[in-house]
């Protein structure tokens, strides 16, 4: 033990005796003055803003008439969650406003007891909370058929990481008796294109829950205030915002958006209709594209990976375009259908090369190549894009984005 801590130790002193080599790193070791008394925090502050310093973690928005939404800059993210502020968001009809003291959740269909819950009844019922992510279906279809997005945040920014809490949906399911053969739920919204979607009810008695609050605080509006469904791991789509009606049936109802964006083409002119689990995906986040790397030297390779079928078991590291594979470290927690930060120790010698990461899952599904995803899909499978990313380095240092 003690031979293992003084190997660790004496690991940890030559790297950052490697880091302390690098100009870029240590130059200057004149101490700025001490300060004086900062501002005093004004009493009337009802919510905190960050620090005027703090400029580059912004969302990007895009709209299409009514349809839209924002991207989270994971380039500048840190650890695994989102703050609520730059959780990505994608609505097909506006963000509704919503009094929660007016807004209703019907259940009925197959259930003994069909009732309708005010937000201040579900907020009596016992609550859990949960680290989990959440993807658009969408997120990368802009890549599908070559490199278009300059950032991460264009090429990945639809995924976020947050702590969701609310009701487990079982526990309304069964307060109420569900009867006969039930097979599939309704979720429907409250916003003006009543978004639905089938739930298989095998889903909502596992770990789908009702979410009223996000990281610490009640729902924001663009995230479904004041309720929300949370189905762990399941396409965005799904996890349906401002909820208002919960139908118990024996059939999926076949939705409009069941039909058509959502369903995935397959060989032989053959569609899956459900594609529930957003696949095992890994991203860098940093060095990334439209970043540009200071001179040759040690840089941390860091990015994020994630899996809705379970939980990341290995991420692997490529810093010559997939020759050869190094695992990278993964920072804890890691945990189900959630986010995981991974970093990986680089020093870059200054020549032109690709780096990339890709992701394996603890039920053994490793993340594909583009080809390999293009041989499934075909040149109109956009959805559902969890390819493997490449950032082409150039000998300036700028970065990328590759096929």
């Amino acid at each position: 033990m003690k031979t293992n801590r003084r190997h660790f130790m004496k690991a940890g002193m030559a790297m950052s005796t490697a880091l302390l080599a690098d100009s870029a790193l240590a130059q200057d070791t004149t101490l700025i003055p001490s300060r004086g008394p900062g501002e005093m925090i004004d009493s009337s502050v009802t919510y905190a803003d960050r620090s005027p310093f703090v400029k580059d973690a912004k969302m990007r928005g895009s709209a299409n008439g009514l349809s839209g939404g924002g991207f989270t800059p994971l380039q500048h993210s840190r650890g695994m969650v989102t703050p609520s502020g730059l959780h990505f968001e994608v609505h097909h009809s506006g963000v509704p406003e919503i009094d929660p003291s007016e807004h209703k959740l019907l259940i009925h269909g197959l259930v003994d007891d069909e009732k309708i819950f005010t937000m201040e009844d579900l907020l009596r019922f016992p609550s859990v909370s949960h680290f989990h992510f959440l993807e658009c279906a969408g997120n990368g279809m802009g890549e599908w058929m070559g490199p278009r997005g300059k950032t991460v945040q264009q090429t990945h920014g639809l995924t976020s990481c947050s702590e969701w809490t609310g009701v487990p949906l079982k526990v309304l399911l069964n307060e109420l008796g569900v009867r006969g053969d039930p097979k599939w739920l309704l979720a429907e919204g409250d916003d003006g294109a009543r978004m639905t979607r089938s739930i298989p009810i095998w889903k909502a008695m596992d770990d789908a829950f009702l979410a009223y609050a996000q990281n610490g605080e009640f729902l924001r509006p663009e995230q479904g205030f004041p309720l929300r469904l949370i189905v762990p791991g399941f396409e965005g789509n799904m996890n349906v915002k401002w909820i208002r009606r919960l139908e118990v049936g024996d059939k999926p109802w076949w939705t409009h958006h069941e039909n058509t964006e959502y369903a995935d083409p397959r060989p032989k002119d053959e569609i899956r209709a459900f594609s529930f689990y957003m696949e095992a995906r890994s991203v860098i986040t940093s060095p990334s594209g439209g970043m540009k790397l200071n001179g040759p030297g040690f840089y941390e390779i860091s990015g994020l990976g994630w899996s809705g079928a379970g939980t990341v078991s290995k991420v692997e590291i490529s810093t010559d375009d997939g020759k050869t594979w190094q695992g990278a470290s993964l920072q804890g927690p890691v945990l189900p259908k959630c986010h995981t930060r991974f970093t990986h120790p680089w020093r870059w010698d200054g020549k032109e090369t690709t780096i990339l990461s890709r992701c394996t899952d603890d039920t053994g599904y490793t993340q594909p190549t583009y080809d390999e995803m293009y041989k499934l899909q075909g040149p109109i499978g956009m959805m559902h894009n969890n390819a493997i990313q490449k950032w082409h380095v150039a000998q300036d240092g700028e970065i990328t984005n590759v096929r």
